[in-house]
């Protein structure tokens, strides 16, 4: 069994009922954290200015002048009418306090929304843009090391294992303190300036598109070597070169193998993103620890931050494996396995 197989088959296999209930919740998050953005986007602020409806969007407030959409006040009343039976139970009043925590939480859950879901936006597209572009390295890299010859597999191994033998974090202050990319970045008028994202974000790309890009290429080098190399073989004797067979037989089977991996390293991704808030990323994590910073109640804004990751991985997971079973190819490789 290939490493693509056996790291795949842990994440989005949710059965049943299980399944619904997560598309559900999922659903209802996505549409809330991108109304959010959306609310907050000065690109839409400016269209329904035009359109006549300039109150629509308010892209010209910070998350910190933002209001809650969801009142806090139904949570705080259920949880005092809980706590008022404190006194009717003696010892056993600990329990009431438990049973009155999960609404204090949703309270307070409410009016740290804005700030997290800004911390959120930068969590996804830090992900997704290191996803993609790692995949632009790992793609030839794979390649090179399954069918470039000893030189070229030999520049792609000592690329891959140095990156994936050093933490990730050392790479990021690496990238921010050592060189330093930040000062470069900041050199430029536009940075931090409309869309274009501030400097330390810049250098959170290029540092998990690096350490993305060793991890995907692993995987696609263990999916090409699954697939059958009578097939490359036959390539060639139809008159293809042996570049034209790579990219047109080969991969196009490869990527599906690759696709159980690439759900992982998303996973992994979305939860390393938090490495970034040591670069000062304004990431979700980040928004967290400062709000824990603010109020002291570390404990609450952290269950918080840990439910969005949950909300954000399983999500995930369950859009890779739609994707692995919209591009599957009946009865050929692990593809095949889903419904």
């Amino acid at each position: 069994m290939s490493e693509t197989e056996v790291r795949g088959s842990t994440v989005g296999e949710i059965p049943g009922r299980k399944r619904l209930v997560v598309i559900g919740v999922g659903a209802v998050f996505w549409t809330w954290l991108l109304a959010r953005w959306a609310y907050h986007n000065t690109l839409l602020d400016r269209l329904f200015t035009a359109l006549g409806f300039p109150d629509l969007i308010r892209s010209e407030l910070g998350y910190r002048q933002q209001e809650s959409w969801i009142p806090a006040a139904p949570f705080e009343a259920v949880a005092e009418a809980i706590l008022s039976a404190e006194s009717a139970v003696g010892p056993l009043d600990f329990l009431i306090e438990w049973a009155a925590w999960p609404f204090e939480l949703a309270a307070f859950a409410t009016t740290t929304e804005p700030a997290l879901a800004s911390g959120a936006f930068i969590t996804v597209y830090l992900t997704i843009l290191s996803m993609l572009f790692g995949l632009v390295i790992a793609v030839p890299l794979s390649v090179a090391r399954v069918y470039g010859g000893p030189v070229l597999s030999g520049i792609s191994l000592v690329y891959t294992e140095l990156i994936r033998g050093t933490p990730l974090l050392a790479q990021l202050f690496f990238l921010y303190f050592g060189l330093p990319l930040a000062s470069f970045f900041n050199g430029f008028a536009f940075v931090g300036e409309g869309a274009i994202p501030r400097a330390s974000i810049l250098v959170a790309i290029i540092g998990f598109t690096i350490n993305s890009s060793a991890y995907q290429s692993e995987y696609i080098r263990s999916a090409l070597q699954s697939v059958d190399a009578g097939q490359l073989t036959a390539a060639r004797s139809v008159g293809l070169s042996k570049l034209d067979g790579i990219r047109h037989v080969v991969l196009p089977q490869g990527l599906r193998f690759a696709i159980p991996g690439w759900t992982n390293e998303f996973v992994y991704l979305i939860k390393y993103s938090s490495l970034a808030s040591f670069i000062t990323v304004p990431e979700l994590f980040r928004q967290a620890r400062n709000i824990g910073s603010d109020t002291f109640a570390f404990t609450d804004i952290y269950v918080i931050a840990a439910l969005f990751y949950l909300a954000l991985v399983l999500t995930t997971a369950l859009a890779m494996s739609k994707l692995e079973s919209a591009v599957a190819i009946p009865g050929l490789g692990s593809s095949a396995r889903r419904d």
